[in-house]
């Protein structure tokens, strides 16, 4: 069984309808992991929907100028996206009104003509809401190339997230490694108990508000709305899940990781790598591009 339909199968048992790609930086395999799950969804038979939080599947990356990875979309499947195409679409409107991405406004559209598509989502949190939402009445699976701050998106028990982790956001493999550990931690905040006493965070839990909470001894729960309100990474962020009761009123489940050990300028060991992610967040890891995958000792499903 390939990797892409390992991912499905994690999606699945989970329950879920809709599934968001986050990575620890850039360039890390989030394309390539949407791209797998593309291809098992559609090889089962599966009616899919796509969106990007952003920008995605373009050749050529429009901040570094280095090539990307490209998306291939066969006939019936739909996407959510400002129209850079010329190839002929079978056109569904607009979704919720006037909502606008970097390229124009949003639409709906089912693909007629196999070919790599550019998909350009709604860059807000409520936008990306919408277009899920709009895709959801069409598909039976979503598929969401996603950005952590708008993973408010994902908040329901029908939605699950996946994260990419790779050599190219990070100086050395026990970087990455921790880099990943720490994001599913965050992600995966528990859901706040209503019978005790709880400290709300209006907004974002930045950090000079948690190093206070931390020299304060804060015993409370420390709760925010969603982990996407969670702007801690590192060794704060580490001081902060060990001592404090973060908790959220929108919990995230995380499926699996994917890793991806080669990037410009570093390569690490690809066993190493995908087996210290899979110990490390203690969820299946895959590489998308050997095609391998590591469970964690305590994995039971």
């Amino acid at each position: 069984m390939g990797v892409g339909a390992a991912l499905l199968d994690d999606v699945r048992a989970a329950g879920a309808t809709s599934v968001a790609i986050v990575g620890t930086g850039k360039n890390v395999g989030k394309t390539v992991t949407m791209r797998a799950l593309y291809e098992a969804a559609v090889a089962r038979g599966l009616q899919v929907g796509v969106v990007s939080a952003g920008r995605d599947g373009e050749a050529i990356d429009v901040i570094d100028r280095n090539p990307k990875p490209r998306l291939w979309l066969v006939p019936g499947t739909w996407i959510a996206s400002a129209l850079r195409t010329t190839r002929p679409l079978d056109h569904a409107g607009i979704p919720g009104g006037d909502i606008q991405t970097a390229c124009g406004p949003l639409q709906l559209a089912r693909v007629t003509e196999a070919d790599y598509y550019e998909l350009v989502g709604p860059p807000t949190v409520s936008g990306l809401r919408v277009a899920v939402e709009a895709l959801h009445e069409r598909c039976e699976l979503v598929l969401v190339d996603g950005a952590i701050d708008r993973l408010a998106t994902i908040s329901s028990g029908e939605d699950v997230v996946i994260v990419a982790c790779g050599a190219a956001a990070a100086a050395t493999m026990a970087d990455a490694v921790d880099d990943v550990r720490i994001l599913v931690a965050r992600l995966q905040l528990p859901l706040v108990d209503e019978r005790e006493s709880a400290l709300r965070i209006d907004g974002a839990l930045l950090p000079d508000v948690a190093a206070a909470l931390l020299a304060a001894g804060e015993q409370r729960q420390v709760v925010v709305r969603s982990p996407a309100a969670v702007a801690l990474t590192g060794r704060l962020a580490q001081r902060v899940f060990a001592q404090l009761r973060v908790r959220c009123e929108q919990p995230v489940k995380v499926v699996a990781v994917t890793v991806a050990p080669e990037g410009a300028r570093r390569t690490f060991d690809p066993r190493a790598f995908v087996n210290a992610v899979a110990q490390a967040t203690g969820l299946p890891a895959y590489d998308v591009y050997a095609g391998t995958c590591a469970k964690p000792a305590a994995w039971t499903r």
